[in-house]
């Protein structure tokens, strides 16, 4: 075939036409597609099941505005999962029809966390449960070295070493982890998917 053959075929009338007034069909997320959770108006606990849920650090935190709490989204870091969404018991969060198969297939997670001490490592310092937020929450005046009267707290220091009381009360936000100094303490998380009765 000749060059001029393939000019002719260009130049017809109706491919020129199709050529320069092509139109797309407008794009839509389809229902199941997950983008970045966005707020329901549910309000939020501030139980941190999302952030530690959460398999990219750093993609959520929980931040408190105006006195009420509120989950923040850094999209530089979340990989839209969805598992904030599946996560928050008190449905915060949503994404796409995440919500909507969570209520009609009766889809949860159920989680645990549990505090490691290396026992080589700390050296009783106490930051940790110093620093841990449900410490704070059962004894607001928790000793600077760790050290408290109530047995109720989820870590403290007894006989020079931090002790883990009652791992049932771990949030999971890691902060015990953060101010350990000589990285003595890890929080696993154990996360399971569980299918309740359909509401």
């Amino acid at each position: 075939m000749s060059i001029f053959s393939y000019i002719r075929e260009f130049l017809r009338p109706s491919w020129i036409r199709r050529f320069f007034y092509v139109r797309t069909p407008p794009l839509t997320s389809p229902a199941n597609f997950r983008d970045f959770p966005t707020l329901t108006d549910k309000k939020c606990i501030h139980c941190l099941t999302c952030k530690m849920i959460c398999p990219s650090p750093a993609a959520i935190d929980v931040i408190q505005f105006d006195g009420e709490w509120r989950p923040q989204i850094f999209q530089g870091h979340c990989v839209r999962c969805g598992y904030c969404v599946e996560a928050c018991p008190e449905e915060v969060l949503t994404s796409g029809d995440l919500l909507e198969k969570r209520h009609s297939q009766g889809l949860a997670f159920a989680h645990e966390y549990k505090i490691i001490i290396d026992k080589v490592k700390c050296m009783g310092c106490g930051n940790c449960s110093t620093a841990c937020p449900s410490n704070r929450e059962i004894d607001e005046n928790i000793g600077a070295g760790g050290t408290a009267t109530s047995s109720n707290l989820v870590i403290r220091v007894e006989h020079g070493k931090n002790t883990v009381l009652h791992n049932e009360l771990c949030k999971g936000c890691k902060v015990c982890m953060d101010t350990c100094p000589n990285g003595a303490i890890h929080v696993v998380r154990l996360v399971s998917a569980v299918q309740e009765a359909v509401k």
